[in-house]
């Protein structure tokens, strides 16, 4: 038998793509927890790691899935934002092997489920979407640290890592030869393979088209990860339908809407996901832009106002504000169009304060310092303070890794002057 196939592994049970932790509010971009901590950690450990997503099969991925708790060597699972298809998967494998699992949740996520207070959880800490190259490092040190010990323990003097075999101490675990041969039974056909072609290959394949602005073959390639899958993953539906209206193809209008159509899969107006939300406002916004027709610009504005005060973001909240003003510029009643332009300078006064915080907490990155600062730029703009914007914008160009963003963000000021210039106020 080669070395390849004698190669220990590692099965990673989490959400994929950017995830809402409802108990702070923030969005959590998991793959960069995956591709950056947890993957890197596994394979300096010496063994071969990967998620669901990186299984290629043509059946149900059920099968595949549970054969991994069963005969993974070690398996990580990453409760954090309360994914319950983790959480479902970690309880699996704890009734199936007593030894090798390894739970870890992002530093403020506490809502642990209560079966699993007994368990060591390990901790890392995101920057919101980000997480900084010192923890990065830091945690990667100590989840290979956390593998190789696990490893160690087993080959010599086990002890249970589940708790169901820590508390059932008579409890025997299913024999591999067992779980094999079912396993073989029921995927026949599946050609279940974590490493060759496997669906990550394909992303990574959409990740470096979209890159490039091949957004038709960045779509072909999410359209096919999209139809292998059992249910639909909302960060492929998102990022599908990002580069869908990117594409601009056949036609702007068609583009959109059929991106439109891909994200109802997510019920957008009952959602609480920012990132499906953000989407949706950003379509209907382009949609209106368009076609001029109202019920696109009040979609809109429902995606970035439920977005808004779900993640109480700079982004959502800059959107809101600009397309509230973009509506009471357009509302035939003077009361309703007050009304718009009123919220959206209460609006402003928030995002401003939210980006003082997101400033004060210096874990910005360069670019997200530059859209923060432009942001505090344009909110200042809208609530009347033009010392203020002059000031914030000048800051953010210095900043500015590129001269589209500083030309960016000058053509949405104009925009907004000329609103702010026709203030239903003035009619009062």
């Amino acid at each position: 038998m080669s070395a390849e196939k004698l190669k220990k592994t590692c099965f990673v049970v989490m959400g994929f793509g950017k995830k809402t932790d409802f108990q702070t509010g923030r969005t959590l971009d998991l793959d960069k927890t995956y591709r950056n901590i947890i993957k890197p950690a596994a394979e300096e450990a010496g063994l071969e790691c990967f998620r669901a997503d990186e299984i290629l099969h043509s059946g149900m991925i059920d099968v595949p899935m549970y054969e991994q708790l069963m005969k993974a060597d070690v398996v990580i699972a990453d409760l954090s934002t309360a994914n319950p298809s983790a959480i479902y998967q970690l309880g699996v494998r704890h009734a199936l092997r007593p030894y090798t699992t390894i739970v870890i949740a992002e530093d403020q996520f506490f809502n642990l489920p209560f079966d699993v207070n007994t368990v060591a959880v390990l901790r890392y800490r995101h920057l919101g979407e980000d997480i900084g190259f010192a923890e990065v490092m830091r945690c990667r040190d100590e989840l290979t640290d956390a593998i190789m010990g696990l490893l160690a323990r087993v080959d010599s003097i086990p002890v249970p890592d589940s708790p169901v075999y820590m508390l059932l101490s008579g409890l025997k675990p299913p024999t591999f030869e067992a779980a094999e041969g079912g396993g073989k039974r029921a995927a026949a056909g599946t050609e279940a393979s974590p490493i060759a072609d496997s669906i990550s290959s394909r992303l990574q394949q959409a990740d470096d088209a979209q890159k490039q602005g091949d957004f038709e073959t960045a779509k072909a390639l999410l359209k096919y990860v999209r139809s292998t899958m059992k249910n639909d993953d909302p960060s492929i539906v998102q990022r599908l339908a990002l580069v869908t209206y990117k594409s601009k193809r056949p036609t702007e209008q068609a583009a959109l809407e059929e991106a439109r159509e891909i994200l109802t899969s997510l019920n957008p107006t009952t959602s609480n996901d920012t990132e499906t939300l953000g989407l949706w406002g950003a379509v209907h916004k382009r949609l209106w832009d368009l076609t001029g027709d109202k019920k696109h610009l009040d979609e809109a504005v429902r995606g970035y106002e439920r977005g808004f005060y779900v993640a109480n973001d700079y982004y959502n909240g800059i959107n809101l504000a600009y397309l509230l003003n973009v509506r009471a510029d357009n509302s035939p009643r003077l009361a309703d169009a007050v009304a718009d332009f009123v919220d959206a300078e209460r609006v402003r006064r928030e995002v401003i304060s939210i980006c003082e915080q997101t400033l004060e907490s210096n874990n910005t990155s360069p670019g997200e310092r530059y859209w923060v600062l432009a942001t505090m730029a344009e909110a200042h703009l809208g609530v009347g303070d033009e010392a203020g914007a002059e000031q914030k914008f000048q800051e953010a160009s210095s900043v500015a890794t590129a001269a589209w963003m500083r030309d960016s963000t000058q053509e949405q000021m104009a925009k907004l002057k000329v609103l702010l210039e026709r203030s239903p106020l003035k009619a009062l």
